[in-house]
């Protein structure tokens, strides 16, 4: 565990907090290999909440899970022009093998659009193989200068989907459902409320022909892109000749899609959330979401304690929680409330003496507030109200945050002032030129996060470009992002 020493503080240096907060609740640490991380079992916990729940929401939305090879063909990312020009220099490349130079080089995927079209291209043939709904769970290596960890790191974990339809109207649909599938876990599981919508030309994925994402808006004032869907369209099925008999007898290629989420979704939960005691977890993705302290002074004291202790463990374990019971006996009290603190455990429960004898304990939540006795009689039932209250209350703090952050109908002086100070989200009206989102982007820094979807539009749409005045085509959402 980490030294008690206060953290840096966000207003402070926030960088140094974001850092700082992940070593204290021991979540991940610099690699030996420049750019990479180690996630550590606290970390991973985390990631594995969020792999389970995704997993089960892919799962019912009809996707099968796949694994493909992490090498592919240099000759493979050369095929979608686009693709390669977009990916090119970001690769690793694999020259040797074996002791032999290989007949040819292999690239370290950062992403398997092209390994996976490969496949399909061999098991697709006819309307009634259609659609394939494929998910894979992997890691990828992508060749960054800049590295932070979760946020940007060389190798990272990450889940991809991978679907091919009939029709551009099932691509659509499937691409769509997604990302509504994303914002529901990013909302319901992280706390973390997101802006959905589709990116500018400019910023989507390369080879695709539409990319719609989630968006979030960390406590820094920076967005944060959390997730992407793409509707790839027909691009990759033409470059790896993937195609299929219609129902009519025609042969026309496959419209196909992907998606997907990282480990990055844990850099957002720490900048969402955190504050300057450490980190904070919603209870639907922590690892432990209750920890009994038990607080003795005798040998006597401690076995009646630790028998309580150990009921309410049971209690709540057979209710499906995920409970811990800190049995050490080499560290004090207080210690103990440090350290959970730091990990960010969402409920506390101290248990001593007069608790056992009045059949109560006391409740500490890890985003403060007065402490609360409570029954152990039905203390199932009290902590998950508690819980519920507790991850609700961050989202709502969160979405908070966001909409206080939040410029709307912006002027060209409001925005780059904003952008100059405090930061946050912008709405304008934009002209839909290439032109001039590069040069706002240029002189501020900032970016189009996501045209947005209907319901987060502004209720009166912009008429002019809020940057050069000429006619707007749609609203967007500008900021500056990680």
């Amino acid at each position: 565990m980490a030294e008690n020493k206060a953290l840096t503080t966000r207003a402070a240096d926030f960088s140094a907090w974001y850092n700082e907060v992940i070593a204290r609740a021991e979540l991940a640490d610099y690699s030996p290999v420049r750019g990479c991380m180690v996630i550590r079992p606290n970390g991973y916990a985390i990631w594995e909440q969020m792999q389970r729940a995704l997993d089960q929401m892919f799962k019912d939305t009809g996707h099968q899970n796949a694994y493909f090879p992490i090498f592919i063909p240099q000759s493979f990312l050369s095929r979608e022009a686009e693709h390669v020009e977009g990916f090119a220099p970001e690769v690793a490349v694999v020259t040797h093998g074996g002791g032999k130079e290989l007949d040819e080089p292999l690239i370290i995927r950062p992403t398997s659009e092209t390994i996976i079209y490969a496949m399909y291209a061999k098991w697709i043939q006819s309307y009634r193989d259609l659609p394939i709904l494929i998910n894979q769970w992997a890691n990828v290596v992508r060749w960054e200068m800049r590295t932070r960890l979760f946020l940007r790191t060389t190798e990272f974990l990450w889940q991809e989907g991978h679907t091919a339809h009939a029709t551009e109207a099932e691509a659509e649909e499937e691409t769509i459902r997604m990302l509504g599938v994303y914002r529901t876990f990013m909302e319901q599981w992280m706390a973390m409320p997101v802006i959905t919508g589709r990116k500018t030309d400019s910023e989507r994925f390369a080879g695709a022909l539409r990319t719609y994402s989630c968006e979030a808006l960390m406590q820094d004032n920076k967005a944060l892109q959390a997730s992407t869907s793409h509707n790839l369209g027909q691009n990759f099925a033409r470059a790896f000749e993937v195609t299929f008999q219609t129902a009519n007898g025609d042969l026309d290629h496959v419209w196909s899609t992907s998606w997907g989420a990282s480990t990055r979704m844990v850099g957002a939960l720490i900048m969402t959330h955190s504050d300057d005691l450490g980190l904070v977890c919603p209870p639907r993705l922590a690892q432990y979401q209750v920890v009994i302290v038990p607080i003795y002074k005798t040998a006597e004291e401690r076995t009646a304690v630790m028998e309580a202790s150990d009921r309410v463990r049971k209690e709540l374990a057979a209710a499906g929680m995920r409970v811990h019971l800190d049995a050490r006996d080499d560290m004090k009290p207080g210690a103990k409330y440090y350290e959970w603190e730091g990990r960010g455990v969402p409920l506390r429960l101290e248990l001593g003496p007069r608790d056992v004898s009045s059949g109560s304990v006391v409740l500490a939540r890890r985003t403060g507030g007065k402490k609360e006795t409570i029954l152990m009689e039905g203390v199932a039932s009290a902590i998950t109200v508690a819980m519920n209250k507790l991850q609700a209350d961050l989202f709502q703090a969160a979405l908070a945050r966001r909409e206080a952050a939040t410029l709307r109908g912006a002027t060209k002086e409001q925005f780059i002032a904003k952008m100059e100070n405090e930061g946050g989200l912008v709405y304008g009206g934009f002209c839909g030129s290439a032109a001039c989102e590069a040069e706002i982007k240029e002189q501020t820094k900032a970016t189009i996060r996501v045209l947005p979807d209907e319901e987060f539009r502004s209720s009166v749409a912009p008429t002019k470009c809020m940057w050069c005045g000429r006619p707007s085509v749609a609203e967007a959402v500008w900021a500056k992002a990680y």
